[in-house]
């Protein structure tokens, strides 16, 4: 990092705002040309005669106006720039590494399904070639990221049948992410899902519905994959001579086995698994959402995202990674682009806005980018269960307005689906274990909400960001109050959500009208994105009322009353 003083750029700003007051610059504009003919001893021979091109362009030119307009064209200015005066330039000990994102790191919608259950007819298991059909429903709700889950061989060793259990009928399908049989491993698609052409198929047809497949990157295996009997030292070995399978007590899954990152060749083990990241970006893929990145070493993941993003700066790593604080932060600052968090149970006023605090307003924001999930395949939080389908609406607005970047385990959430596991927060009949056919013109559905959501997030530069989000107060605890931005105050958004999702709530707001650029004398238009209604509002204090029947929320987007010369007033 490095600074200097630019006396040239000073020059510039100067020398327009003299003109613009009609000032005589023939003094500054020679000043200019020493500091022109300064720069052409360093430039090379081309850029050389374009500097004095312009010096004398602004000697001799005729009209000041001409002499002005070449002093601050984008091509000068761009030659100065690079052969800038730093005589007295200042250098910062450290060497810092930046990474810069592409804009889907930091705004994205994210839609997830398994592609098995979305065969076109009953008693097959569905293919890539069905998942083409769905895209341009799943892009007209707004999603612009497609996320499948792994679409690789299933393991038959060990495998679950519904509902996790280990008794497997003929019939059972098992879990994606028990990865590897007889038919392949991390490079391969499972041969029901159709082809590596296929794959491809969906992957350009994706684009030409503005959408990205995002993959899912599960460095496990099942005790059939390829790699046990090719690589055994591998994984870790019981003293019974069987294979350690995964546990996170007291759960079990003994269909799955992890990889020993503390293996003696564990460098052949990581060049392996770059090998698995390089074959599918080859593939078309730029977006891997990682499974349970924290039981992998860091700096594997460090070695990895960097050995990757120096190639292909614009992928996209999402870390699910639902554990410790200080764990998730570290794999953000060793390079995920985005990370899961805990706002699947933050559920109150104050945790909300303590949590949404934490994650915008302090050195979190530096390097942890959230994404947030109302549900998963393996999660269905207890508010879900039993808020009906005002829950679900509540939860998508917190999710997709708070956050810049949201997903969903998409057909159970836009159907309400609320059935669980007695006494837990997953899926009964989840999905993870058996093909489902789902009727996505049930009663019910949220198709409609969600595409009204998105296309708000999509018309307002202000919900692009997650880092401009402020509370405001309301006085009643069970409704949040928050706005969002831009800079320049062009695009104002504010946000009601009622968080009971079964009785109406009502108070009063206190918009913050001078950090807004609001006049106190003057009303303002509030314009409901959601519901289409228009309010008109005055000063700080403001009355709402939000049915969660009805509506549980308000998208306002605030527009200034200005005065014509005319007879009548407008809002913008």
């Amino acid at each position: 990092m490095e600074g200097w003083v630019d006396h040239f750029g000073t020059w510039q700003r100067d020398l327009k705002k003299r003109f613009d007051i009609g000032q005589d610059l023939k003094v500054d504009l020679w000043t200019g040309a020493e500091y022109i003919e300064r720069a052409s001893g360093k430039a090379s021979k081309e850029d050389q005669n374009k500097l004095l091109m312009f010096s004398k362009m602004i000697k001799r030119a005729k009209e000041v106006k001409d002499k002005v307009t070449a002093a601050l064209s984008k091509e000068f200015t761009e030659l100065m720039e690079i052969y800038a005066d730093k005589t007295f330039s200042s250098l910062y000990e450290k060497e810092l590494a930046v990474v810069v994102d592409r804009k889907r790191a930091l705004y994205s919608a994210w839609y997830e399904l398994f592609p098995r259950s979305f065969a076109s007819e009953p008693g097959r298991y569905g293919t890539f070639k069905d998942c083409v059909k769905l895209l341009p429903a799943i892009a007209r709700m707004g999603f612009d990221t497609l996320y499948l889950p792994p679409i690789h061989p299933i393991g038959r060793v060990n495998r679950k049948g519904k509902n996790n259990v280990l008794k497997v009928d003929p019939e059972d399908v098992g879990s994606p992410w028990a990865i590897g049989s007889e038919e392949g491993g991390h490079k391969s698609v499972h041969p029901q899902l159709g082809t590596l052409e296929d794959f491809g198929d969906l992957v350009q047809k994706a684009k030409e519905n503005g959408m990205e497949i995002a993959m899912d990157l599960a460095f496990q295996c099942s005790p059939d994959h390829p790699y046990v009997k090719e690589h055994p030292d591998w994984f870790r070995w019981r003293p019974n001579g069987t294979l350690q399978f995964a546990e996170n007590p007291p759960k079990k899954y003994e269909d799955i086995i992890p990889l020993n990152f503390e293996t003696e060749k564990w460098e052949e083990l990581w060049e392996e698994l770059k090998s698995v990241v390089l074959f599918w970006i080859e593939n078309g893929v730029r977006i891997f959402r990682v499974d349970n990145p924290h039981t992998k070493p860091f700096s594997f993941w460090e070695w990895l995202i960097k050995e990757i993003k120096e190639k292909y700066p614009d992928v996209i790593f999402l870390s699910e990674a639902f554990t410790r604080p200080k764990v998730m932060y570290r794999l953000a600052k060793v390079g995920f682009t985005q990370s899961y968090t805990y706002f699947t149970w933050r559920y109150t006023k104050r945790e909300l806005i303590d949590y949404l605090t934490e994650l915008t307003q302090t050195e979190v924001r530096e390097y942890f980018r959230p994404n947030f999930w109302p549900n998963t395949p393996d999660i269905l939080p207890e508010h879900l269960q039993y808020g009906g389908r005002p829950a679900f609406m509540i939860r998508l607005v917190l999710a997709a307005t708070l956050s810049s970047n949201y997903g969903i385990y998409g057909p159970a959430f836009e159907l309400c689906v609320n059935e669980a596991l007695s006494g837990k927060e997953e899926y009964l009949n989840s999905e993870k274990y058996e093909i489902k056919r789902w009727d996505r013109e049930s009663p019910g559905h949220l198709r409609d909400f969600i595409a009204r959501v998105n296309r708000i997030g999509r018309e307002n530069a202000a919900l692009q960001t997650t880092w401009n989000l402020r509370f405001y107060e309301l006085d009643n605890d069970t409704l949040l109050f928050y706005g969002k931005a831009t800079h320049d105050l062009s695009n104002i958004i504010l946000m009601v959500v009622n968080l009971d999702p079964f009785h109406t709530q009502n108070g009063w707001v206190r918009v913050p009208i001078e950090e807004l650029g609001l006049d106190a004398h003057q009303p303002y238009l509030v314009h409901d994105l959601l519901s289409d209604d228009k309010y008109i509002w005055q000063g700080e204090r403001n009355y709402v009322e939000l049915n969660p029947q009805v509506l549980p929320a308000n998208i306002f987007r605030v527009r200034k009353r200005l005065k014509r010369e005319t007879d009548f007033d407008y809002f913008v």
